[in-house]
């Protein structure tokens, strides 16, 4: 009976053995978050040098691990003796699932010291499974390219791992090791891509929703929202404190003392300016966009170039190199494809034919006949929590 789950990583193992050691604790403790969150039982999570163990017999273990950010992949696996003789006995078991005409591979590995070699114990299972074939009745075929059927044996000191299948993990780095960014999520497809995709490698994202009323209404807080709850799904134990900003007043000031044609370069600029005072506020280290170069009118070189001149914010687009069919699929991956294409309005302060190059001295002048400090510091005070700060 399988007991064990095995979880490999792969980036953690470049780094310093300090720090590697700091990682997996973390990775450990994320591990355990999304098994409570999804009810699996077990009884501990252990480690060796390479490997993270969770002791259970649930198999939905293996497919939870695997959507744990720094995870590279997990098998559901069966613990046994390091002796050859017993890893081939049991090895020999899974010789009911070959059928006739069917072929099998034997895959092995080894780490630490031992009297025999991968090899040794592939030959040794090999043997075993294709003797129990024959006294089944059945004709054994081996194929160590393409097989029907893959066996692994995996031998760690004095146990062995025997399993028979790996489920790819998500890989990145353990959430929680990079920091924290402020993350802009509007509900659309981009932006909790971009979010997931940083939180991937680490970091922990505070979700900020600009709040466009009148512009636009309540159906796009609530595309934001359900995406927000699909990211936190993905982070047991780090709980999201989101923001709702009021931006309406800030896209009406543009409106009246501004060039139409720059309202979406100055919208972006305003969102960076409050993202940055809660960035400030939560001690956080950047800012995540779901900007994709050239994928609308507001997103050309020449237009976010403008979005950040002057205001020596870090800013990030994990998406900028993405075709859209990439953004898409990941959404569909991640599970907010289906809530971002929910039917809501569009911003109505998007003007018919917006600016394309924009001169960002230009917006300079335009964002101080607009009072930018003013609409800035109401945003940030009128500022809400979407989200508990605690679990």
């Amino acid at each position: 009976m399988n007991d064990t789950v095995i979880v490999r990583y792969g980036e953690l193992a470049l780094k310093s053995r300090g720090t590697r050691n700091w990682y997996e604790k973390i990775l450990i403790r994320n591990i355990k978050a999304m098994l409570e969150s999804r009810g699996i039982d077990y009884s501990s999570v252990s480690r060796q040098w390479g490997r993270i163990f969770i002791h259970t017999d649930d198999p939905a273990a293996a497919e939870a691990a695997s959507d744990v950010f720094g995870v590279v992949s997990a098998s559901f696996a069966r613990t046994i003796q390091a002796d050859p003789g017993i890893i081939a006995e049991t090895v020999a078991g899974y010789a009911e699932k070959v059928q006739e005409g069917q072929t099998y591979a034997i895959r092995s590995r080894r780490s630490g010291n031992h009297e025999f070699t991968s090899r040794d114990i592939a030959l040794k299972c090999g043997d075993a499974v294709w003797e129990a074939l024959e006294n089944m009745g059945r004709t054994p075929a081996v194929d160590l390219t393409n097989p029907d059927h893959e066996i692994f044996v995996e031998v760690r000191d004095s146990k062995a791992y025997i399993f028979t299948d790996i489920i790819k993990g998500v890989g990145g780095l353990p959430l929680g090791t990079q920091g924290k960014m402020v993350a802009l999520v509007s509900g659309g497809i981009d932006s909790p891509v971009a979010a997931w995709m940083m939180m991937r490698r680490g970091v922990e994202i505070i979700p900020a929703y600009f709040d466009n009323t009148p512009y636009a209404d309540e159906t796009t807080l609530e595309r934001a929202a359900e995406c927000i709850e699909i990211l936190q799904k993905w982070a047991p134990g780090h709980p999201l404190k989101s923001y709702s900003v009021p931006h309406g007043p800030s896209l009406a000031s543009f409106i009246s003392y501004c060039g139409k044609k720059n309202t979406c370069i100055l919208c972006k600029r305003t969102m960076y300016r409050v993202a940055y005072e809660i960035m400030k506020k939560e001690n956080a280290h950047g800012i995540i966009t779901g900007s994709s170069l050239g994928q609308v009118a507001s997103q050309t070189s020449a237009n976010m170039h403008a979005e950040i001149y002057g205001l020596g914010i870090p800013v990030y687009h994990p998406l900028i190199g993405l075709d859209k069919n990439d953004i898409i699929e990941m959404a569909r991956k991640i599970g907010t494809y289906s809530i971002s294409t929910k039917p809501a309005t569009c911003c109505a302060a998007v003007p018919e034919y917006p600016e394309v190059s924009a001169r960002f001295d230009a917006l300079v002048a335009e964002e101080e006949r607009a009072g930018i400090e003013d609409l800035v510091k109401s945003s940030v005070e009128n500022a809400r929590i979407m989200s508990p700060d605690s679990p």
